[in-house]
């Protein structure tokens, strides 16, 4: 038996009748817009509806009715982005401005256009326990978290961000629900016994009852890009989706969201994080693959990092050369079948037929930072000048360039691990846990700890020294980085372009791009050391410098950059200065 009850000044009760389905409907003439309400299982258990638009008073408390159809917008015109068009913008609401709301982040809108930004990836917002959480622990799918603004709020942000120019993609969670208000289980059987996942329950796509459970999630999908004009979703860890039917969860999503976008005339993409190194996921179903728009690539970031930190523990173990880093620019992934160290056994697969624009990839991410012990961003862990060079190999690469809130300005706080949980067993099970996490890693003395609000203001950004010395260079540079990247779009999308990658074994990596009669030549120093480079090459048309990391735009402390390079007989040859990237231009190739 399930009944619908009002709470708060509605107190009225109504009894939902079972259709022949399993499911149970029924129409409150009197709800409203504002209305307040429970449903009641079995005569006992008041719960939240699984599929509530606002959670006003948190996970715990009453749903409220909202008018969906309601808000003003002003984006008619806008007709989303492909894949080529992105360079993304990663951001945690709650932290991203002292507000922390979805509000506060509308002021900051223009500011990341003008840089460069073509759209803004926001972490999970669906209903959390508490306010502070980097919203994975999420328990309400459709309920945008209700500290940051609500459904209202978010839908202000997403047209501010059209208004702007920029693109929006939202981060959601389909491999598992948050542990604290997750009252899913009593309403079917949306979990399953038969598979784990490191984070709880795995979701049932594949059991007994399995139809309805997939259509909750697709419906979630369609419901973002839909009431909210999302124009891309990022699916986390989906290695954590387990599903062994002949139609996999996520090819039926992404065929529904296309097909939404189709409808809607906007274009709409469905990008996922994973950790398998597999191109599958990216691969047309033509040919045996999912369909999806893109992919995370953690080799990229992993490669750099262990180059430039020197770090070699935990999955830092299968990196740490430049060749490493020439491979991931070569072919995708760096473990494309071989052995893996770390994990012990051979991992991943080649992906070289895969387009480059499918494949997104950082030198910092939530994940990267946050789940380090102490959440120590890159600037607290490399040289200034390794700074530099870590944004030219970014925004110089030929895939989908990520930038992590902050990296633009070289931002020093921390990005830790936070939650507000109102269960104190729970608050100690996630200390515990992150203790476990980190000892693969060798982390050790004091962990912050996640349950402190201490924690929580310690990751907000500090903006206030992006003017300083040193961060006004490295702000500098990715504005002009991404400029470039702009102005010499064709070089990264022409059909009939081409990329050579050189180099690795001796410390240094040359990038060639060429489309008609343009040429970029990109070199890339990883070494502390200046490096003679001798390239083969039959151009005979000089190469003009574009800009040099230790020049003193750039923070320097020369007026002219180091780097040199000349044509000689059936080749270039190229000085580079220590822990330097330069870049030249042909204007007939």
């Amino acid at each position: 038996m399930v009944r619908i009850v009002g709470a708060g000044e509605v107190a009225s009760e109504h009894e939902l009748a079972r259709r022949a389905d399993g499911c149970f409907a029924g129409q409150v003439a009197e709800a409203r817009i504002g209305t307040d309400y429970f449903y009641v299982l079995d005569g006992a258990r008041a719960r939240p509806d699984p599929v509530s638009r606002h959670q006003p008073e948190g996970v715990h408390g009453p749903s409220r009715v909202v008018d969906p159809a309601g808000f003003g917008w002003s984006d008619a015109d806008w007709r989303g982005l492909a894949m080529s068009d992105l360079v993304i913008y990663e951001l945690h609401v709650g932290t991203f401005t002292d507000a922390g709301s979805f509000d506060a982040v509308c002021e900051h809108l223009h500011g990341l256009r003008g840089l460069g930004i073509t759209a803004i990836e926001i972490m999970p917002v669906a209903e959390f326990p508490g306010s502070r959480n980097w919203g994975y622990d999420g328990a309400h799918p459709y309920a945008p978290q209700s500290t940051y603004g609500g459904p209202e709020g978010l839908r202000r942000l997403v047209d501010a961000a059209h208004a702007a120019k920029l693109g929006v993609i939202l981060d959601v969670v389909y491999n598992h629900l948050g542990p604290e208000g997750n009252y899913l289980r009593d309403f079917g059987s949306y979990f399953t016994d038969q598979y784990r996942t490191p984070w709880g329950e795995a979701i049932n796509y594949d059991g007994p009852d399995s139809d309805e459970v997939r259509r909750y999630v697709v419906d979630n999908a369609l419901y973002w890009i839909t009431e909210f004009h999302v124009d891309g979703l990022r699916l986390d860890a989906v290695h954590g989706i387990f599903d062994f039917s002949t139609d996999h969860i996520l090819a039926e999503l992404t065929r529904a969201v296309h097909a939404q976008g189709d409808c809607l005339r906007r274009q709409t993409l469905v990008i996922a994080e994973s950790d398998l190194n597999d191109a599958r996921l990216v691969r047309a179903p033509q040919r045996c693959g999912l369909g999806l728009d893109g992919q995370w690539s953690d080799d990229f970031h992993h490669a750099i990092h262990a180059a430039l930190t020197g770090e070699r523990a935990g999955y830092y173990a299968d990196f740490g050369s430049a060749t490493a880093v020439s491979e991931a620019f070569r072919h995708r992934f760096v473990l494309r079948g071989g052995h893996s160290q770390f994990r012990r056994r051979r991992h991943g697969a080649p992906a070289d037929d895969a387009p480059a624009e499918r494949f997104v990839v950082f030198t910092q991410n939530h994940d990267q930072v946050g789940n380090r012990a102490r959440g120590e961003r890159l600037a607290s862990l490399v040289s200034f000048e390794a700074q530099k060079l870590c944004a030219a190999l970014l925004l110089l690469s030929p895939y989908v360039p990520l930038l992590f809130m902050g990296q633009e300005y070289g931002e020093t706080r921390p990005f830790l691990y936070f939650v507000s949980h109102g269960d104190p067993a729970l608050a100690l099970a996630v200390r515990e846990g992150r203790r476990r996490e980190f000892a693969s890693f060798g982390w050790s003395g004091e962990i912050p700890d996640p349950q402190c609000e201490e924690t929580f203001a310690r990751s907000r950004l500090d903006r206030s020294v992006s003017a300083a010395a040193g961060h006004a260079q490295i702000l500098l540079l990715h504005h002009d980085l991404l400029a470039l990247r702009r102005s010499e779009h064709r070089l990264w999308t022409a059909p009939r372009r081409s990329l050579r990658v050189d180099g690795g074994e001796g410390g240094w990596i040359a990038l060639r791009y060429r489309a008609e009669d343009a040429g970029l030549l990109a070199l890339f120093n990883l070494d502390d050391r200046p490096r003679e480079v001798l390239l083969e090459d039959d151009s005979t048309v000089p190469w003009t410098m574009v800009l040099a990391t230790d020049g003193e735009r750039y923070g320097g402390n020369r007026r002219e950059s180091r780097a040199r390079i000349a044509i000689e007989a059936g080749g270039l040859r190229s000085l580079l200065p220590a822990t330097c990237a330069a870049v030249y231009r042909a204007e007939v190739y």
